[in-house]
């Protein structure tokens, strides 16, 4: 074992100093990593290592304690290393994983940026400066440097998929659609980039390809919940209340518990002028969530509606009553000064 470390060691070592390896330690799990963590102690223990090959000996002793969480002496041997060779990618890869890993993000995009300054080829690199960017709310930063990993590797889905959701957080809809685009082709059978590009043509108020994403995306995932909202919820933007209705009702079926649903298909109702069942579906969505303003706002509505039709006081009164609920429960909500105008004129 110790000659086979021995000749994959000198072999790595001399790519790394003739530059014929781009990275030899790039990739984690590798050849030469696994065998550093195995076998690290006799790694640099034969004769010479150390006084030939410093930085290596350095980084070999900081994997080794990384991998027994003793994050501080690992930044300290990887800051050796590169204070002994200031061309060593590697160790400027590892500084910014280990600080990422102990959340001190300067420091962290600091190592990484130097990392990609002498490895601008590398698609991890420019990958993990886009998380930590993220990490510290960048966004701009972060959709950068995912862009760039995307070109080093057009075929990786998380990359694009990251991309995508940096620039559409900053309002880039283009470039968001861009990257969910490329990723939806990368895999088609991922429900995650077509559903993801319902919701950016949703934000364009382009119904109908959301529709036809959302579409996509329950055909690969059928019966998700998440996705049967959001597609409701495209249907109810678009005015099409029949699709809508049907596609909730079905929901409330698979989910009987989930109270939100039940709110959508109340609010659909009534957008029908299906009074009786808005008034069923919202008075069901309260019973399972009190705390649900909206749910009793439309309720209220619901109500009124149902009272003015039948001149029955008795439902003036609960619509007033679910009006004032609301507000005790949100008492900031849109349209306020207008729930307490109508609660003024009919709570007489």
């Amino acid at each position: 074992m110790n000659l086979l470390v021995h000749a994959w060691t000198t072999m790595a070592v001399v790519q790394f100093q003739s530059g014929r390896s781009r990275d030899p330690f790039r990739v984690k799990g590798g050849p030469f990593l696994v065998c550093a963590t195995l076998t690290g102690a006799a790694l640099c223990s034969f004769a010479g290592c150390h006084r030939e090959h410093p930085a290596l000996e350095l980084y070999v002793d900081a994997v080794m304690l990384k991998e027994l969480n003793q994050h501080d002496l690992a930044i300290e041997r990887l800051k050796q290393a590169v204070e002994s060779d200031k061309r060593f990618s590697s160790a400027y890869s590892m500084l910014g994983e280990t600080y990422r890993e102990t959340r001190d993000y300067e420091n962290s995009v600091a190592y990484y940026r130097k990392a990609v300054e002498l490895e601008p080829w590398s698609f991890q690199n420019h990958f993990n400066l886009g998380r930590v960017y993220q990490d510290m709310g960048e966004l701009k930063l972060a959709a950068k440097a995912y862009g760039r990993a995307c070109e080093l590797e057009p075929d990786h889905l998380q990359a694009h998929m990251t991309a995508a959701r940096c620039y559409f957080q900053i309002k880039d809809y283009g470039q968001a659609l861009r990257y969910a685009s490329r990723a939806a082709q990368i895999d088609p059978n991922v429900g995650e980039a077509q559903a993801f590009l319902g919701e950016i043509y949703a934000s364009q108020k382009d119904y109908d390809r959301a529709v036809a994403s959302y579409k996509q995306a329950l055909a690969r995932n059928a019966n998700n919940a998440e996705l049967m909202m959001s597609l409701a919820a495209v249907y109810l933007k678009a005015g099409r209340y029949t699709e809508a209705r049907d596609l909730l009702t079905l929901l409330t079926q698979m989910q009987p518990g989930n109270a939100a649903a039940y709110r959508s298909l109340g609010h659909c109702c009534l957008k029908l002028d299906d009074v009786d069942h808005a008034i069923e579906s919202y008075r069901r969505a309260v019973f399972l969530d009190g705390r649900d303003w909206e749910a009793r706002k439309g309720l209220g509505v619901a109500y009124m509606v149902s009272s003015l039709r039948t001149g029955q006081g008795q439902l003036r009164l609960k619509a007033v009553e679910q009006w004032r609920l609301s507000l005790n429960i949100e008492p900031d909500q849109p349209h306020r000064e207008t729930l307490l105008e109508l609660i003024r004129r009919y709570a007489r």
